[in-house]
């Protein structure tokens, strides 16, 4: 019993040390995670002032492309559904600061798929209206498919953003 305990607590401590430490990246490159390609981009730098010190201020852009056969899909039961699990891979700046409301990581998601509903109802003058509503009927990440996103990083003046990608999936 002590040694099966013992066995579950090792394993989980190694499962959730390799699934927390990410793959470094640089600007310009592209690496492999989980068959997805990820690239790191730096837009743009400008340096700025906050709280009397001096920063460097970067715009950064960051992708994932879907190089497998295979296509992650969550399929929603109900609306409103809160889903949370729909990320891909996060891309975090270690040397981030994250003064001025700017970011200390960027998190690639699944595309969501909209379905237009139609239904109908009595308004408040009691007529009988049809009306459409778009709502997110799954989230999906198909072979081939790509996604992007855009954020600014605020790091110690003369220090390029430190950034490590790891795998949600």
């Amino acid at each position: 019993m002590k040694n099966t305990a013992f066995l579950i607590s090792l394993s989980a401590t190694l499962f959730f040390g390799i699934s927390v430490k990410g793959q470094k990246i640089s600007d310009g490159q592209t690496i492999d995670v989980n068959g997805m390609s990820v690239t790191f981009n730096i837009l743009n730098k400008e340096s700025v002032e906050a709280g009397g010190k001096s920063f460097d201020r970067y715009k950064v852009s960051a992708s994932v492309k879907n190089n497998t056969d295979k296509a992650y899909n969550i399929r929603l039961s109900s609306y409103p559904q809160i889903v949370t699990n729909i990320g891909l891979v996060e891309l975090d700046c270690m040397n981030a600061t994250g003064a001025k409301l700017t970011s200390k990581k960027i998190q690639l998601k699944m595309k969501a798929q909209m379905i237009n509903v139609t239904y109908s109802a009595y308004d408040k003058s009691g007529k009988f209206t049809t009306s459409t509503i778009p709502i997110t009927g799954s989230y999906y990440f198909d072979p081939g498919d790509s996604v992007s996103d855009n954020a600014i990083f605020i790091v110690p003046q003369g220090e390029k953003p430190d950034v490590s990608v790891r795998s949600l999936r």
